[in-house]
């Protein structure tokens, strides 16, 4: 005999073994019981929740010469051809692949004739929204007014495209994604009728990769027990069937990320594409990660919505306390929409590795949530009495440690106080003022200039490389004038380093752009 597939083996053949949609069950079964039967009926929801199989249940119950408490007997006769799809009182159609007027028009035709046994007639559309207009059309007066002995049930997982002409003459059942818990435990009493052993960690992983569908999950498990046929179902095992990746990977990748490791979240990717995971599903399943981080963040008691193990959620609880709230929605949002672009992608790799170094360099992104992380960046880095320039900077330029002594320009009038890093604020702050006033030719010069911290809170200039760097780079005396017009704009000694640099990206990715962050600090204050 062939093997049937556990979707359809174990396929609730009455209304007590549906799971996870209680709601509509009870609803259905008051119906019969009460002899309130309806004529049309919508069933949506995502797929694998149960549309079709409670449709039949529900062909069964109305034509039973047995019914039990609104459920069918199963026993008698027509219950017996509706199951084994002999019975002509139950027409099955698919609207993808009969979704023209004369398919519709042929219903409507045979609509007129009364069943030859039991009460109903019942016709279940499925995928009714691939309907065309003409057949919508064709349908609408046969569902308003059907025969006594006809019931429509229409089933449908995109509801928002069935003509408000059709929704309005039916009797609307909304099917809910099953939860994990639901599906486990199905899937733990069909482990036991089939005699296979199976971890629980396996099956509520399963579970969870089902995404709400019971169909989808017993799919999986089918995969993975022809995969080890004969053998324990392990949680590793179950990972490795699914290409799925441990979520162990996901803490190491996250703390990477973290310490802004570029190479080894790189490497860690590597790793993943040798063991041959999906990437689509890396990508989901870090999603889901960051967002049980940001769950653990906001609450003491998460136990109850995040669906882990306890070791795994006492991990998580340590990992959420190594960065803050913010980071974490930042990661969650370039991964969110990293998901949306891998499912036409043609090189995913490397579009999860642009987004890894997003995570890594804030600096790319110019979005308020990067701007806050650059500026906590520069923050941790002058507390640690660190340069603010990163590690990739140009050096000092030996013009700049000149003394003023002895050149023959004027001195500064005021002996002012060295500056400090809030002298440095002011001075970026003045900075738009400090260009207006200057000559010719030293404003041109300054126009496209950048400003960032020197080592020393020295004010770092850095200018376009050819003549704005031969005007101030390599000429102490127009350097000094620059200086003298910066420390009387804010009337401190103000130290000057001057830089060139060939274009504005490589600037970005070596220094932190003190303009922006100045300007952004005054726009916060006005609101």
């Amino acid at each position: 005999m062939s093997y049937t597939a556990l979707y359809r083996k174990f396929r609730p053949r009455s209304f007590d073994e549906v799971k996870g949609q209680e709601h509509i069950v009870t609803t259905l079964t008051n119906q019969i019981k009460a002899g309130r039967i309806g004529h049309a009926y919508l069933f949506c929801g995502t797929r694998g929740t149960g549309k079709t199989t409670i449709a039949k249940i529900f062909a069964k119950a109305v034509n039973c010469e047995n019914p039990a408490d609104g459920s069918p007997c199963g026993e008698c006769p027509l219950c017996r051809a509706i199951a084994s799809n002999a019975s002509m009182n139950v027409i099955e159609i698919d609207a993808a692949s009969n979704n023209g007027v004369d398919n519709i028009r042929e219903i409507v035709d045979e609509v007129s004739y009364s069943p030859a046994e039991g009460k109903y007639k019942v016709y279940i559309i499925d995928e009714v929204h691939m309907l065309s207009i003409g057949a919508f059309n064709a349908l609408l007066k046969t569902l308003e007014e059907p025969p006594s002995y006809v019931i429509f049930i229409l089933a449908t997982t995109e509801v928002h495209k069935i003509p408000i002409t059709i929704l309005s003459r039916c009797q609307r059942y909304d099917f809910k994604r099953i939860t994990i818990d639901t599906i486990a435990d199905r899937l733990r009493e069909l482990m036991q009728a089939e005699g296979i052993v199976a971890q629980e960690r396996a099956l509520r992983y399963i579970a969870k990769a089902a995404d709400g569908s019971m169909r989808d999950a017993l799919s999986l498990l089918d995969q993975c027990i022809a995969f080890y046929f004969g053998e324990e179902l392990t949680y590793d095992k179950a990972l490795e069937v699914l290409g799925a990746v441990d979520i162990s990977v996901f803490g190491r990748l996250f703390e990477l990320a973290l310490a802004k490791d570029v190479t080894g979240c790189i490497e860690l990717l590597e790793e993943v594409v040798i063991q041959g995971r999906e990437l689509s599903q890396f990508v989901t399943d870090f999603t889901w990660y960051l967002r049980n981080l940001l769950l653990a963040q906001s609450s003491d008691h998460i136990e109850e919505v995040i669906d882990v193990s306890t070791e795994n959620l006492a991990m998580l609880k340590e990992e959420a306390k190594m960065t803050d709230m913010d980071t974490v929605i930042r990661f969650i949002r370039i991964f969110s929409e990293l998901s949306g672009q891998m499912k036409y992608a043609a090189q995913k790799r490397i579009l999860i590795e642009v987004s890894l170094i997003k995570l890594c360099r804030p600096s790319m992104e110019t979005d308020a949530s990067s701007l806050l992380a650059r500026v906590r960046d520069l923050e941790k880095k002058l507390e640690n009495g660190m340069a603010a320039a990163a590690p990739g900077a140009v050096g000092r330029n030996p013009y700049t440690d000149e003394k003023r002594e002895g050149t023959g320009k004027a001195k500064i009038k005021e002996e002012w106080p060295k500056a400090v890093p809030e002298d440095v604020k002011k001075a970026v702050g003045s900075w738009p003022s400090i260009v207006a006033n200057m000559a010719q030719p030293m404003k041109t010069y300054l126009k496209d200039a950048r400003l960032s911290l020197g080592g020393g809170n020295k004010l770092m200039i850095v200018v376009r490389e050819g003549l704005a760097s031969d005007y101030l780079v390599k000429n102490p005396e127009n350097r000094e004038l620059l200086q003298k017009a910066v420390s009387e704009a804010v009337r401190k000694d103000i130290e000057l380093e001057v830089q060139s640099l060939g274009d504005h990206k490589v600037f970005e990715d070596s220094y932190i752009d003190l303009s922006k962050l100045i300007h952004m600090e005054i726009e916060i204050e006005e609101e």
